[in-house]
Formats: structure tokens, sequence, C-alpha cells
């Protein structure tokens, strides 16, 4: 299964960090769960393993593919399809609408790479796919895109909308494997209406990330691979961390290179404490331009916890030469052995 890091992108907007990870069956409200992720204070009422604490009325994160079968045809639900626009035109899940994160960025050129843009840009990008205040909002990756999905979705949270979309568990892969039907029908979807209710809080940015360095309440959350977050530049010209960040490659939320799936909430929470997020804290996620760290941003809501997504990451970061950047200590080689 290929991986594509973000910053080996940066010049191809539209391919950007396209990475083959996707979401988890059961990840929504299983009947009588109580389970809850590290992000949810001791004593709260679960209310199932995809809705966070204090989220009451929210939809579940992650959908399956058959829930969607079975609903498919409701009034009230737009389905979009991330991925590249050549695969969508040939097989896609009936009704779906093509998206990708190019119409969800500033323009090329315009800010940082994959920047959120004004809420008029997406007031009209997600009205043109039919989306409306009152629409059941259903995210898909075509083959292994759930990166660029994650995107979608913060981006929808952003927008005042995150509480209506969920992400469909393992994406057209599971939907094909499940033997549900695909169709090359192109759809011109009603065109939606809109409110917009912005969050800004959604989106961290690099002042409120500097101001937070040493602030226990805060979790930073570095979303790239290790090798990055040990100190490989990449592309760009400073390599490290963040200082006081902690390590969750988006990686390390999957089962395996071939299950493309999800860690179970249980594995994901162990992930998270293991690598120092600590319960009750908000969790600010980063990465190269702000895709992986999406991904991660993602589990974080889907476990309880408040966060947020720095979206300039280590691009704005890196470039910024009185921030500071810490680079972890190579492991001492090990003792040969004794002859």
């Amino acid at each position: 299964m290929k991986r594509l890091t973000c910053a080996l992108l940066l010049a191809v907007l539209a391919l950007a960090g396209a990475a083959p990870l996707s979401a988890k069956r059961g990840l929504g409200v299983p009947d009588g769960s109580t389970g809850r992720g590290l992000g949810v204070p001791d004593g709260s009422a679960g209310r199932g393993l995809g809705v966070p604490d204090g989220s009451a009325g929210r939809e579940p994160f992650v959908v399956t593919a058959a829930w969607l079968a079975e609903h498919l045809n409701d009034k009230d639900l737009v389905l979009l399809h991330v991925g590249v626009r050549a695969e969508y035109e040939a097989a896609h899940i009936p009704g779906a609408i093509f998206i990708d994160n190019q119409a969800i960025s500033t323009p090329r050129g315009e800010g940082l790479t994959l920047q959120i843009p004004s809420v008029e840009q997406l007031k009209e990008t997600f009205e043109t796919r039919g989306v409306s205040d009152s629409s059941r909002i259903i995210l898909y990756f075509g083959k292994d895109w759930v990166t660029p999905t994650a995107r979608v979705f913060l981006t929808l949270e952003y927008l005042g909308l995150g509480d209506r979309t969920s992400m469909l568990d393992g994406g057209m892969p599971v939907w094909i494997a499940e033997k549900h039907p695909v169709t090359a029908e192109l759809k011109l979807p009603a065109r939606g209406s809109i409110t917009p209710n912005p969050r800004p809080e959604t989106i961290a940015d690099v002042s409120w990330v500097s101001a937070h360095l040493q602030d226990s309440a805060v979790s930073i959350v570095d979303a790239r691979t290790e090798k990055f977050y040990n100190g490989d530049p990449g592309s760009f010209s400073r390599g490290g961390h963040i200082p006081g960040a902690v390590s969750i490659p988006f990686t390390s939320l999957v089962e395996s290179e071939t299950s493309d799936k999800l860690k179970d909430i249980a594995a994901l929470s162990e992930i998270f404490r293991a690598a120092g997020v600590k319960p009750g804290t908000e969790v600010v996620t980063y990465c190269h331009i702000g895709q992986q760290a999406s991904f991660v941003y993602f589990v974080a809501r889907m476990l309880g916890f408040k966060a947020r997504m720095y979206d300039g990451s280590m691009q704005e970061w890196s470039a910024r030469s009185d921030l500071p950047v810490e680079s972890s200590p190579k492991p001492a080689p090990l003792p040969a052995p004794k002859p």
C-alpha cells in the first residue's frame, strides 16, 4: 500500500498527502455501548464510541456500508466522493458528488498550501454540491484518500456542519467488497442553501500555537511519520518538531498496511495515552501542510477531545526563524555482539 507524505506534494495540491487509510466499522453508536475516549471526563454519560461527551444530538463520526445502503435514498442525504476525478467518473457510489481538496482551499498561489479559504468560498463550494443546513452529509474516499477525506470533515466542522457529517467506514473499497452497487452516471445536484455558522476555534494559527507551548492544558500532536518528527526536514528549510509536541503518526491509527481499517477505540485511546496526551486536555494537531493532521484531529474528536488543527503546520512554522524547533536525538546504536 503506497504512502505519500504531504511534504512531497507541496507543488501538486490536488494530490497532496494521499495516504491509504480509512475509518473503522462500528465506531458509530453501538447498541448498549458505554465506551468513552480519553477526552471524556470521568463520570460522563457515555453516548457510544463515535459520539464525544457533550455532543448530544450529533451524528456518529463513522457509518458502515450497510447503514449507507439502507439510507442511500434518504431525502436529506448528501454523499461526497473524495479522490481523483477520473476515478470518480469511472465508478462511484450512486448519487455521490465529487469533491477534492482544491475546492476547499485558498486558490493556488495565495496563502499557504491547503489553507482554509474564506467562508464565502466554502459556502459556494458546498451549496453547489447540494449541501443545505438540513443535510445529512456522508464523506467517503474513492481508494486510499482518507487524509483528504478527513480534511473535508474538518472543513465542514469549521463551517458549522460537523455535527451533521460522518465518514463512511472503509470508503468505496469496503462498499464494493460488500457487493453494493456503483455507477458511472453523473448527477447534477440541486443547489443547497447554507447559513454559515463558522467555528474559528477549529483552526489554530501560528500565534495561538506559539502562545500555548507551555500550556499544560494543551497537547500539541505531530501527525507526521516519525522520521520527520525526529528531524528530517523533507522539503522544508528546517527539520524537527514544535517544542513539546508528542508524536502520533497518522499511519499508527490503522490496523495494518493491508486492512485499511482504523484501530478500535481502546487501541486508539491507548495510542493517545502512551504518547502523553492527558485526558481533558485540548488537542492541537499539525503535520506538513494540514492534511495528515486532519485525520489525527478526526480521531481526537472521535475519542471525545476538544481539538484544533494548526493549519499552517510545518510549512509555516519551519519557515519562521524566530520560532523554535526541536529534534529528537537518534537512539544510541546497540553494542556489537560479543564474539
